[in-house]
């Protein structure tokens, strides 16, 4: 009996037909219909921005830009004494700040002139600075030009609603202007639809940069100098009352 009731029970469910699920590529050539040959380039410039977004996240995934746990493992290593831990860790690295942090370890072995071993560094990071900043102008011109171009279609719009309007002479049709309006109206929310997602990845994106460039330059120049916030050694404790026994000296 309960079988029966729940045979009887799954025959009279409604079925969801293929019908009723939203077809998205119809819906998009709709909406490309009326908003005519303005969001159809501000869809592909969409497509595009895609494009450029997912190939920098592979990028930056790929050289480990996000995280900076390496790079900062490879300058305690050197702090710590042991250098050759220290380049071994940066060559199995795949963030381009230890690949700079092992070069200037390397210069620092050889005893090459500090100045050759920096300007060096300094040309190796702008180069790789260079390379994660390729294809961030493209976004940024496209979130900057995407809403104009959606107002410019808005405005070409009310043109063509008014010509409309103007054309039925005394039979107007208030539903002729408000239909020219909301298809007017549609590419600028197109256009601003495109360009906030983009405008903030790129922001992302660029800050991200930023940090690794504050980052790079910080833990390289460590290389270079002492800790003044580590722990005074016991040769400045036992100057330390000398100099203030000079001190006093010359107060008096």
């Amino acid at each position: 009996m309960d079988n029966q009731t729940l045979n009887t029970a799954a025959d009279t469910a409604p079925v969801a037909s293929p019908a009723a699920t939203p077809d998205m590529l119809t819906a998009l050539t709709d909406l490309m219909q009326v908003g005519g040959p303005v969001v159809m380039i501000l869809f592909a410039m969409s497509v595009f921005a895609t494009a450029i977004v997912l190939l920098k996240v592979w990028q930056f995934q790929s050289a480990k830009i996000f995280t900076l746990t390496g790079p900062r493992a490879v300058l305690a290593l050197y702090k710590a004494g042991t250098p050759l831990k220290a380049l071994d860790r940066a060559d199995r690295s795949r963030n381009p700040v230890s690949h700079m942090l092992a070069g200037a370890i390397r210069g620092r072995r050889r005893q090459i002139p500090e100045h050759l071993v920096r300007e060096e560094i300094v040309r190796h990071g702008a180069h790789i600075l260079e390379a994660l900043r390729s294809w961030l102008r493209p976004l940024e011109v496209i979130g900057s030009l995407a809403p104009l171009l959606g107002l410019f279609g808005t405005v070409l719009g009310m043109i063509s609603a008014f010509q409309g309007l103007e054309a039925a002479g005394n039979k107007v049709n208030p539903a002729i202007l408000s239909g020219g309006i909301w298809e007017a109206l549609l590419t600028t929310a197109v256009g601003l639809a495109v360009a906030m997602p983009v405008v903030v990845v790129h922001n992302y994106f660029d800050r991200a940069i930023e940090r690794l460039a504050h980052e790079m330059e910080s833990l390289v120049t460590q290389i270079f100098t002492e800790d003044l916030s580590a722990k005074s050694s016991e040769k400045d404790r036992t100057h330390e009352p000398l100099g203030r026994a000079a001190a006093v000296a010359a107060g008096e």
